[in-house]
């Protein structure tokens, strides 16, 4: 019987984990650094509302300046929108946050100029900044940064205007004009579209669709080993106890069929479970229950079957390759913890087919904002159905090229023992 010593002292052992261990570390290392490296300097094109209710024309010209301001890194996409139009873009979730000029801002504005004895203002010229929650915590952090920096400059040309406009009439300013005409402009902050308090900040829709990742990807893992020792093509083991089964001849069309129907089956189970979980026992604010509990299935199941045809492909190393890309690099291209606006382009790039990406903004949506197709749910749908085609097609298309070319699991000599 060998010994520990003599199988270390054997290089063949050691190549292929030593291989995949370095090169697992260092992709790992480079996928998730590189995510969260620089928000901030990655900000590229990130969605906020401009909305001007002021019957003056200062409040046009307020906007229209931050609109217009130098911007060469396209850090901000300032939309110019209605009040109507801005509320529907942040109950759909589509802009982190917008600038609001008040009525009555230009009225405000003109009294602080206003000659003594003149109509003193009765507050302060403000506008409103709101965020967008359901966005997520860092980008209406990101979306709050930019806004407080447009409003100073705004309100700094503002001061500025107000300034030449009260020098030419020959009045020196008071001195709490002075001070007002430095910064004339404060602001308050309120939220654009509120959501409930059990919401994680507007984190819990992606750690409950990387729950459901998990639940589809390890599902499948445990599916395809527990069919495997089954069927007689892997060991079974419980601690100190080993069976291997007697090989049952199938083919891997076959077996794939039995792995995938299983992982299709389960899900139904842990999608149940997951939500039971986090309805009744942790007590997320989970609007749209029946919806979600379908969304949370079919996805479920669209990542088991992609799992399972990934294995059928590459066989064990399936799953590192299932890892790679339902996991490692699906977290930083999801859009939740940090916004796709706020990462490098190559995540953004991720994102357009990423599963976790589709299926947070399918769960943001029903969580949040209230199950509108516009807000992410339609395009989820839409990429889940293209991910089932191309699990089914591949999938079987492989495992049917095995089949053709005589590349069975099952070893020669189990063909010809008798039964």
């Amino acid at each position: 019987m060998a010994t520990a010593r003599q199988v270390l002292g054997t290089w063949p052992v050691w190549v292929v984990p030593s291989v995949l261990v370095t090169l697992l570390s260092f992709v790992l290392a480079l996928i998730y650094s590189g995510g969260i490296a620089d928000p901030q300097g990655s900000v590229r094109n990130l969605p906020i509302a401009l909305v001007d209710q002021d019957t003056g024309p200062a409040g046009g010209q307020f906007v229209d300046g931050i609109a217009t301001a130098p911007d060469p890194h396209h850090r901000v996409s300032w939309k110019l929108l209605t009040p109507a139009a801005a509320k529907d873009r942040f109950d759909s979730g589509r802009v982190y946050g917008a600038i609001v000029v008040p009525p009555g801002f230009t009225a405000s504005l003109t009294a602080i100029v206003a000659p003594p004895g003149g109509t003193a203002p009765a507050r302060q010229p403000y506008v409103t900044l709101l965020t967008n929650p359901g966005a997520g915590s860092l980008a209406s952090s990101l979306a709050s940064t930019a806004e407080q920096q447009a409003l100073r400059a705004g309100s700094r040309r503002l001061g500025a205007q107000l300034t030449a406009r009260l020098a030419a009439t020959g009045a020196r300013p008071t001195t709490t004009q002075h001070m007002l005409l430095a910064d004339p402009v404060t602001s308050v902050t309120a939220p654009g579209h509120p959501i409930g308090a059990r919401t994680g900040l507007g984190l819990t829709a992606f750690y409950y669709s990387l729950l459901v990742v998990l639940t589809g990807f390890i599902g499948a893992n445990i599916v395809s080993s527990g069919v495997d020792g089954a069927l007689g093509y892997a060991p079974s083991e419980l601690g100190p106890l080993r069976r291997m089964r007697r090989t049952v001849p199938i083919s891997r069309t076959q077996t794939l069929v039995v792995k995938m129907v299983m992982s299709v089956a389960l899900s139904l189970i842990t999608s149940s479970v997951v939500l039971l979980a986090t309805a009744a026992i942790v007590r997320l604010d989970l609007p749209h229950l029946f919806q979600l509990w379908v969304f949370t299935t079919c996805a479920s199941a669209v990542v088991g079957l992609g799992a399972q045809a990934v294995v059928a492909i590459f066989g064990s190393l399936g799953q590192i390759v299932n890892m790679l890309f339902f996991v490692a690099l699906a977290i930083p291209s999801a859009g939740a913890t940090i916004p796709l606006q706020a990462v490098p382009g190559f995540y953004r790039g991720l994102a357009l087919f990423e599963p976790l990406r589709q299926i947070t903004g399918g769960v943001r949506a029903i969580m949040y904002f209230d199950a509108r197709a516009d807000a992410g749910l339609a395009r989820a749908w839409l990429l889940l159905a293209i991910g089932l085609v191309i699990s089914l097609l591949l999938g079987f298309g492989v495992a049917h090229f095995y089949d053709r070319r005589g590349l069975h699991r099952i070893h020669p000599d189990d063909l010809t023992r008798p039964s």
